[in-house]
């Protein structure tokens, strides 16, 4: 990974733990919501925000707020999918789940308040009450109910299901690549660029939300739970993946094109893209 990458994840680290040691919960709780917001993992949303913000010349400080409302919500969803009336996962980041540590219940409550608590983070924004109006409506639909909520709906319906590609992209565009166009586009907002520029982060965005699906579906299949840090379960959970409808070949060009396509787009930013670009690079390169 880019050294400016890594100095730019642990800058975030730092903050988003000193912004979760700040907020009043009962110990129990902000235990459990801690134990999965801290522990570690890639950030690529948080990654994301921050590499926008560089691209767009805004203090990387000033989308930390955001970086931290999209990295909840992501912790959130993970804490719900490893339920057992889930995915049912004992395995996340390396560690055991959050229901195996804390309980079921508790493990609900985590995610609810990790929801609940990422709006009142995302407001610490420093920007006009419009901007941050604006971005509290664009995340509320990336998370909810036509955006990772749905993708969500259509993963647990098609379980067991011989799903068409085009169904399984409308699956993962919801589920997976809402939250990862949400980083870029946010940072769009707050640097308050023109519609071309914002149009063009944001397919941008959707290319790398798709591809970053697909990369993690070929990875299920390659890897293992020990390099993972999670349970290699889409099998188990006879669940249609990009590789079991296209094939590993396929998806790989599948990956390829979309990875591509999203390169192509930033020659066309108003903006140097070279953070952007080195972060892709990363992404690409990811084993896990």
């Amino acid at each position: 990974m880019d050294e400016q990458i890594v100095k730019d994840k642990r800058a975030f680290e730092v903050y988003l733990a000193e912004r979760m040691e700040s907020i009043e919960a009962p110990d129990t709780l902000k235990q459990a919501m801690s134990y999965s917001l801290l522990a570690d993992g890639k950030k690529m949303r948080p990654l994301f925000a921050i590499a926008t913000a560089r691209t767009l010349g805004l203090e990387i400080e000033t989308v930390f707020p955001l970086a931290m409302a999209i990295e909840m919500i992501h912790t959130y969803s993970l804490i719900h999918d490893d339920l057992p009336a889930m995915d049912d996962d004992d395995l996340r980041r390396g560690r055991p789940t959050n229901h195996i540590v804390y309980g079921e219940a508790m493990a609900i409550l985590a995610g609810d308040a990790l929801l609940t608590q990422s709006f009142e983070v995302l407001l610490d924004t420093p920007a006009e009450a419009e901007i941050k109006l604006e971005l509290v409506r664009m995340l509320s639909i990336a998370a909810g109910s036509n955006g990772m909520i749905a993708g969500q709906v259509l993963d647990v319906e098609g379980e067991g299901k011989a799903l068409l590609e085009t169904d399984l992209t409308i699956m993962h565009q919801k589920k997976t690549g809402c939250l990862l166009v949400a980083p870029i586009v946010g940072a769009a907002t707050i640097a308050g660029v023109s519609t071309d520029n914002y149009q063009l982060l944001k397919r941008f965005g959707e290319c790398i939300g798709l591809a970053f699906q697909i990369q993690d579906d070929i990875l299920d299949v390659r890897s293992t739970s020990e390099v993972l840090g999670k349970s290699a379960s889409d099998a188990e959970n006879d669940k249609s993946t990009y590789v079991s409808i296209l094939g590993m070949e396929a998806s790989q060009q599948r990956f390829n094109d979309l990875i591509t396509e999203a390169m192509e787009i930033l020659e066309g930013l108003a903006y140097p893209a070279t953070y952007l670009r080195l972060l892709v690079d990363s992404m690409v390169s990811r084993q896990k």
